[in-house]
């Protein structure tokens, strides 16, 4: 091989693995970021505060809860603000991204009551779906919850 082509192969392997390696972290600064979403969205319900969680969900959002019923934005506030918790957690979170889309999947465990104030005690595996905005913003658009047989 002649030394020009040589030194063409190393500048393109170079260049390629400065983007791979750019792109992994960018994908993990997104896995960190949805992570901290994920929480905030966790600290609403450990305040009983549905204020936390309004911005992070997308006008279009759509949930569909472990009884199958599904919700959107304004119904999945309105339930969030009438259920109370005593208690939540999240168990092995876990986030994926994929360019401008991640998921965060994860075990949900909480007490207190529903909106008919009936007793709770949640035990569900949850996926969250979020998009990056045009504005640059990450929010949820669609989440669904499977109850966990105790």
């Amino acid at each position: 091989m002649n030394r020009t082509l040589i030194w063409s192969l190393i500048c393109v392997l170079s260049l390629a693995s400065a983007a791979w390696v750019q792109d992994k972290k960018a994908s993990g600064g997104t896995e960190k970021a949805i992570a901290g979403l994920e929480q905030q969205w966790l600290q609403s319900q450990k305040t009983n505060n549905a204020d936390l969680v309004a911005p992070l969900l997308a006008d279009k959002f759509v949930n569909t809860a472990s009884d199958g019923k599904v919700t959107d934005k304004a119904k999945s506030l309105a339930d969030a603000k009438a259920t109370k918790y005593e208690s939540v957690d999240y168990q092995n979170m876990k986030v994926t991204a994929f360019g401008d889309a991640a998921i965060a999947t994860g075990y949900f465990v909480g007490k207190g009551t529903d909106p008919s104030g009936k007793p709770l005690d949640v035990h569900e595996r949850f996926t969250d779906t979020w998009v990056k905005m045009p504005d640059g913003k990450w929010q949820c658009v669609a989440s669904h919850q499977s109850p966990v047989k105790m």
